[in-house]
């Protein structure tokens, strides 16, 4: 009979621990399980239940739950708690069933090696440290710290810190240069660790200060990067909510203190590799253990700190249950219950906290996809990225949908189903369409013609009629230059060309002239063509307009008198009646786009409208280096660039120039506009375009 029904036997060695009031109020309990160390939360019935355990029977565990407390419970209560102690292995094994399924469940959780490092290389602990005995001689000695005159001073200590910083603000900025030495990076090296060791040994120190044992502390390699940590499981047994909130903040906490020590040192310290050290404690590492440490969207601390705040345990998974439940109602109005009683504000804050985990740790686990695959070869690089793809990103999706098809009974067409069909047709319909006719590219509107005029050789300013001209003609004279040496040289030049003529002439009728063959003769035709090619860079002197145009650029520094050095830039003289358009799209946009297509450019500067055009020349060469500078990344611009040591900024992936003419309305600015030109291309589809980039990463990456 099922009112007879005994009670398996628990464990002895599990232990029953009071918890922190659950969010309705309620009282809680933390049952651990220190074989596999392992914490579980429990409600009221069943503390109640497992507390009458003694009594043997079921019937007998629900009359007295009924009887002495306010509870009403029924045989299935009773029956789930032992469901549940048998999922979790918390009942003694005391027939052959039972230890069967423990042989089984033993074997299960020894996967093979390839099964274990496929798992387990993102994420490797190696226990280093039992600091038990450590803590028990040190923390009496340490204990100084968590007193409030000691936060008094440290409070203190920071606002005068503060202060003295701000005195030296400009240098303070510019300490970054103090470690980029072999030294300085030593220091660095040495600070770093020594960082996260204090903030270990803060979440150490705290939890064993509350009378939780610490049974390892270690490095936990982390994509092959180790991380120290610090086992802290034992703070479940704490019932004051403050306790574990402190053992959460205390790592940060302990880092923050370091960080004002460093600061100080900063400011007593000479300059040198230990400064420069100490400015890295002071402000590198607690801001890397704020961004990394408080984020609580991985269980770092932050997701424990915030877990205890709201009284919420197991946050991620219960807000991943509500989550999951939102998302199916959403699609298919299924009209289940949420997982678990909450008010709205939290069923509210816990979905809204799954997509935020979601979304986070998409970005992350892709980031980490990338990671793994340039942390080794090409070939374990690329295997890896996969894993790192399917098994967080896709296989998640996939036990998901798993879970929809499971609930297709369940699903009828209903105003819900039917709008969450439309719009999966809707994205299906933009992903497979060849919908995209118009693409997008940074550009440039310049005038048609367009010249800079130098300086070729080093002169004198001697006038200039253009000072007080705007528009000019071609040929028409706009500066005229002296040079001083090539006039001496021209003097010389025509003197030795003389002496020469002379010898020629007198050849015949000197002996000595005559002996020496065609030497007169040659040296009066190199001199000849000398003075020639003199004469013809002395005109060069008078700068002429190469086209009818207007002068947009001129050297501000231009008076009579003023030397001028080889290359100096002097105007830039444009034809502003007709103008072009360059554009620079990628290698992938290369072949949608024809001649003679139409376009569209819109400038950064909105009051000069659109101009429409039509392309008129594809280059197939890639642009070595971007002549427009305000196109660069380096500059703000929006092709990515990097710059060589000479200056020039070179485009991190191949672009390539789209020349676009006939533009209406035709005149230019007197400067060059940036901007966007759209242009009319061959129609293409987003998914097919994904698959041709997806194929040629693959094919560059393999080596094919």
């Amino acid at each position: 009979m099922v009112d007879a029904l005994p009670l398996p036997p628990l464990r002895q060695e599990l232990g029953l621990f009071p918890a922190p009031p659950s969010g309705d109020g309620t009282p809680a309990w933390t049952l651990h399980d220190p074989a596999a160390n392992k914490f579980f939360l429990l409600g009221w019935p069943a503390f109640e239940i497992l507390s009458r355990w003694r009594l043997g029977s079921l019937q007998a565990v629900v009359e007295a739950v009924n009887r002495e407390t306010t509870l009403s419970l029924a045989e299935n209560d009773v029956l789930s708690v032992i469901a549940f102690l048998e999922q979790n292995f918390l009942l003694d094994a005391v027939s052959c069933r039972a230890s069967e399924r423990l042989a089984a469940a033993r074997a299960a959780s020894r996967p093979g090696w390839a099964s274990w490092l496929l798992h387990n290389y993102l994420f490797i602990r190696v226990p280093l440290l039992r600091p038990q005995r450590l803590l028990d001689g040190m923390t009496p000695k340490v204990a100084w710290l968590f007193s409030t005159p000691f936060f008094c001073t440290v409070f203190l200590f920071l606002i005068s810190a503060l202060f003295l910083v701000s005195r030296q603000w400009d240098l303070f900025r510019h300490s970054f240069t103090a470690y980029r030495s072999l030294e300085g990076l030593l220091a660095m090296g040495i600070a770093i660790p020594l960082a996260k060791v204090v903030h270990e040994f803060g979440h150490a120190f705290t939890a064993h200060r509350y009378g939780c044992r610490i049974p390892t502390m270690g490095v936990a390699l982390v994509v092959m990067t180790p991380m120290l940590y610090t086992d802290t499981n034992e703070a479940w047994k704490l019932t004051s909510r403050r306790q574990r909130l402190a053992i959460g903040i205390a790592g940060m906490s302990a880092e923050l203190l370091l960080a004002l020590a460093a600061l100080w040192l900063w400011i007593l310290l000479p300059e040198g590799p230990a400064r420069g050290a100490a400015f890295i404690l002071a402000t590198t590492t607690w801001i890397m253990t704020i961004v990394l440490n408080a984020s609580p969207f991985m269980r770092f601390d932050g997701y424990f700190i915030l877990s205890d705040f709201l009284g919420i345990p197991n946050l991620h998974q219960r807000s991943f249950a509500f989550g999951r439940w939102w998302l199916r109602e959403r699609i298919f109005g299924l009209d289940d219950p949420s997982p678990e009683p909450a008010s709205p504000r939290r069923r509210h804050f816990l979905v809204l906290f799954a997509l935020a985990v979601w979304i986070y740790r998409f970005s992350v686990f892709l980031g980490i996809a990338l990671l793994v695959y340039h942390y080794f070869f090409k070939a374990l690089g690329i295997f890896l990225f996969a894993v790192e793809v399917g098994w967080f990103i896709l296989f998640p999706l996939y036990k998901e949908v798993q879970a929809w098809w499971r609930l297709r009974e369940r699903i009828s067409l209903t105003w819900t189903t039917a709008r969450s069909l439309a719009l999966f047709l809707a994205l299906v319909t933009l992903v497979v369409l060849p919908w995209r006719s118009r693409l997008a590219a940074p550009a440039v509107l310049s005038a048609a013609r367009e010249q800079q005029l130098f300086v070729e050789s080093p002169s004198v300013v001697a006038r200039e009629p253009a000072a007080d001209m705007k528009v000019v003609k071609a040929g028409e004279v706009l500066m005229q230059l002296a040079s001083p040496d090539m006039e001496q040289r021209i003097r010389q030049v025509r003197t030795t060309t003389s002496v020469s003529r002379w010898e020629v002439t007198q050849q015949v009728f000197d002996e000595r002239l005559l002996s020496q063959g065609n030497v007169p003769r040659r040296r009066l035709e190199g001199g000849t063509t000398e003075l020639s090619g003199l004469r013809e860079e002395q005109e060069r002197l008078t700068l002429r307009a190469p086209l009818d145009g207007t002068i947009v650029a001129r050297n501000d520094e231009l008076t009579p008198g003023l030397w001028l050095p080889r290359k100096e830039p002097l105007y830039v003289i444009a034809d502003t009646s007709r103008n072009r358009v360059d554009a620079y799209v990628g290698e992938r946009d290369l072949d949608r786009i024809r001649v003679g297509a139409r376009a569209r450019f819109i400038p950064d500067a909105a009051e000069f409208g659109t101009f429409a055009c039509r392309v008129a020349e594809v280059d197939r060469v890639n642009v070595p280096a971007i002549e427009e500078l305000f196109l660069a990344s380096t500059y703000g611009g929006p092709i990515p660039a990097r710059q060589d040591p000479q200056g020039a900024q070179l485009p991190e992936t191949p672009v390539f120039r789209i020349r676009m003419d006939g533009c209406s309305p035709a005149g230019a600015p007197l400067f060059k506009l940036r901007g966007v030109a759209h242009i009319d291309a061959e129609r293409r589809s987003p998914l097919l375009d994904a698959l041709r980039n997806a194929h040629a990463v693959i094919v560059r990456e393999i080596g094919m």
